[in-house]
């Protein structure tokens, strides 16, 4: 096993930082998205979980979701999918408005403003690695609550050959301080399948399927009882 899990706080979890750094941090993550797994991950887990369900109108909620540029793909790919992105961090919001992202709620996740059932599908993409075990069963609970189909976690395999590829990555293409700074600190809080399982197993869920992807991702899908 590759170190334990550290709960060092990110530069990103500081929610008073409302500058260009916001910015430069999504625009580089979406390019990370893009080439190492983020996409592709998320796209497996939505057929896995929809089943060939072609139903009209298909609503997901991104929780956590940056620039929630994973869902503005995929909304090309899924000619049904209407998505809403949920998102604490101000600048984000701002920056979800300046790209053509119309349905968007400013909250904090741990306090859900969404009924029961309200969404299809919640989409959570390198959001549960910010927060300690405890956090992470809280909200699966509720995330379990507002889906219809189920949940679709895609996020960072806790490996040292991942810390050493995203340090490499930070120094020779990042020119962003926060995501040099959170790149490596993400991959030491993510997770490793036991870590996954634990929490499974703890809130007695059923029905699930884990995967290890590329790049040093797990894709976790969760069906409602």
């Amino acid at each position: 096993m590759f170190l334990k899990r550290s709960y060092s706080p990110e530069i990103m979890d500081d929610f008073s930082i409302l500058d260009e750094r916001i910015d430069d941090a999504l625009k580089e993550l979406s390019v990370t998205n893009k080439y190492l797994g983020g996409i592709s991950t998320s796209r497996e887990g939505l057929k896995l979980l929809l089943n060939g369900n072609n139903k009209d109108n298909i609503s997901i909620l991104d929780i956590g979701a940056g620039a929630s540029d994973i869902l503005q793909y995929l909304n090309k790919k899924f000619r049904s999918l209407k998505f809403t992105s949920l998102e604490l961090n101000k600048r984000a919001c701002v920056y979800l408005r300046k790209n053509s992202v119309s349905n968007i709620v400013c909250a904090d996740s741990r306090k859900l403003p969404v009924k029961e059932k309200q969404f299809d599908v919640v989409h959570a993409s390198l959001f549960l690695h910010h927060f300690k075990e405890e956090e992470i069963k809280k909200l699966l609970k509720e995330l379990l609550k507002i889906c219809r189909e189920g949940v679709i976690i895609n996020d960072l395999r806790r490996s040292i050959f991942a810390l050493i590829g995203i340090k490499i990555i930070s120094v020779l293409l990042s020119r962003s301080e926060m995501f040099k700074n959170d790149g490596p600190l993400s991959v030491k809080r993510g997770f490793v399948r036991g870590d996954l399982l634990n929490i499974l197993s703890e809130l007695q869920v059923k029905k699930y399927c884990l995967k290890r992807k590329w790049a040093f991702r797990w894709m976790l899908v969760i069906y409602p009882d």
